[in-house]
């Protein structure tokens, strides 16, 4: 939508009649009237509340509550697009507005508790609409009322010069708030996030405003463009015609593992490892694997454990887009490409782009034909098997690594224990606070504990190395 303009809507100017004629009865009424609050094109302004009929008031089409899930149905979502004032475009919104934002299939439980506080306390806060009657703070609360059959809506009125762009930035300043009772969705928060840096916000500005930090804003963009590109590799053309992709819903959940995703990314050795370490995770996380087995992926999974069940044949690279450049004399083969990413990443990268598409295609299940809804089901299945199996074994090897180098890191914490130990010692000697019988007891519980480890550090080496040889010598004598 323009941002700068808010189309007329049906019955539009009855409604602008009518909320005029409220407002003025409000000036009228003398005493102090009731007020909302909020930053109003830079400034802290107060707006008069009226009392408005429900059947008057419409959804907003481009609230951030909802954003991700208006692509739940491409059908509901083209004809939102179209025509967002229509009966059956406000009919979705309605029910999106009462959906898990993971599932919108599924009622979500805080809807049901807001009914209920509805029910038994009715409408405390007054919402925000524009003259026209269009919802800027309190869509959620008109559905759960007119579930509830209730007549009327309380609401602050915003001025009739209100733009898109004001009611995106009332909406966000109040969602922000820090008495806010329904935070956004995790995906909507990122869509937020990347709208308000579209429009030139910054991420030190960003991070006041959310109440967070720089860092954590960059974390949210790179996850919203890793998530987008995502969505444009698994765009595919179906037999039937049309196109299908997954959606950013598709990623509700995911919050714990894209943002682990990116503190690893960034602390991979090198870029080639990094890339490699994105294209298996990313394949791991549309599989649905656990946030608590995804961390078991590694730059090294698919050539260590998708490989060797799968084959190489499951997917090939594409042939690079540069393959007509040459150079006379001189013959680069056909495993070295000219420049660009390593060959272990552009391999993963066609394994997850096969994973994306057929993913896309379930998703898109009531347009597919029995032969490619059975081909996209059989590539999940064989793929998601496959990483079962990897993600038990390496967790396994994780494992086993941990206990192999145990005992070394524990007497790594030891060596400081016992450096902060001889400081503390320093400093009592010094002060002529030395408690020497309780320091004697620790020594001779010490030096049990070394030979105890002597012994069993010893066993079945032959040529012990410079620190076990140490040791051995130094427990000796005890």
């Amino acid at each position: 939508m323009n941002p700068a303009e808010i189309a007329e809507t049906p019955g539009s100017s009855a409604v602008r009649t009518m909320v005029e004629a409220r407002l003025e009865e409000a000036r009228r009424a003398g005493g102090a009237p009731e007020t909302v609050r909020v930053e109003w094109r830079g400034q802290p302004t107060n707006f008069k509340v009226v009392t408005v009929p429900l059947d008057d008031l419409l959804y907003n089409p481009e609230t951030h509550r909802i954003r991700a899930q208006r692509s739940h149905d491409p059908v509901f979502d083209a004809k939102l697009a179209e025509d967002p004032w229509s009966k059956e475009s406000q009919e979705y919104l309605h029910k999106l507005l009462q959906c898990k934002p993971d599932n919108p299939d599924a009622t979500d439980p805080d809807f049901e508790k807001l009914k209920d506080d509805l029910k038994d306390y009715g409408q405390k806060d007054a919402g925000i609409i524009t003259p026209s009657g269009i919802l800027v703070n309190g869509n959620t609360r008109c559905a759960a009322l007119r579930d509830l059959n209730k007549r009327d809506f309380r609401a602050a009125v915003l001025p009739a010069t209100a733009t898109w762009a004001d009611i995106a930035a009332v909406e966000l300043e109040l969602q922000l708030r820090k008495d806010r009772r329904r935070d956004y969705s995790y995906i909507n928060r990122l869509i937020a996030v990347h709208e308000q840096t579209s429009a030139g916000r910054t991420p030190a500005e960003l991070a006041k405003a959310f109440r967070t930090t720089p860092k954590a804003i960059e974390r949210d963009l790179w996850v919203y463009e890793f998530i987008s590109e995502a969505i444009e590799r698994s765009r595919e053309e179906l037999g039937g015609g049309g196109t299908t992709s997954l959606r950013l819903m598709d990623f509700e959940g995911h919050q714990e593992t894209l943002s682990e995703l990116h503190r690893s990314y960034h602390k991979a050795a090198d870029t080639g490892k990094a890339e490699a370490l994105r294209e298996n995770r990313l394949l791991a996380i549309v599989l649905g694997t656990a946030k608590t087995k995804v961390r078991y992926v590694g730059h090294d999974f698919h050539n260590a454990y998708l490989v060797p069940k799968l084959g190489e044949e499951f997917a090939q690279p594409g042939k690079p887009a540069d393959e007509a450049f040459s150079l006379p004399g001189l013959d680069l083969g056909e495993d070295l490409p000219l420049a660009g990413e390593e060959p272990e990443t552009l391999r993963a990268r066609a394994f997850t782009d096969r994973v994306l598409k057929a993913r896309a295609r379930q998703a898109a299940a009531s347009q597919l034909t029995a032969e490619e809804a059975a081909e996209a089901r059989t590539v999940l299945d064989q793929v998601k098997d496959a990483v079962e199996q990897g993600v038990h074994e390496a967790e396994w090897v994780d494992r086993r690594a941990k206990r192999k180098s145990a005992a070394a890191k524990t007497l790594q914490e030891a060596a400081k224990l016992v450096s902060e130990s001889t400081q503390q010692a320093s400093q009592a000697r010094s002060q002529d606070l030395m408690e020497h019988r309780a320091l004697d007891e620790s020594l001779l519980e010490l030096a049990t504990a070394l030979k105890k480890l002597s012994r069993v550090a010893s066993r079945g080496v032959e040529e012990p190395g410079p620190g076990l040889s140490w040791l051995q010598d130094a427990v000796a004598d005890l």
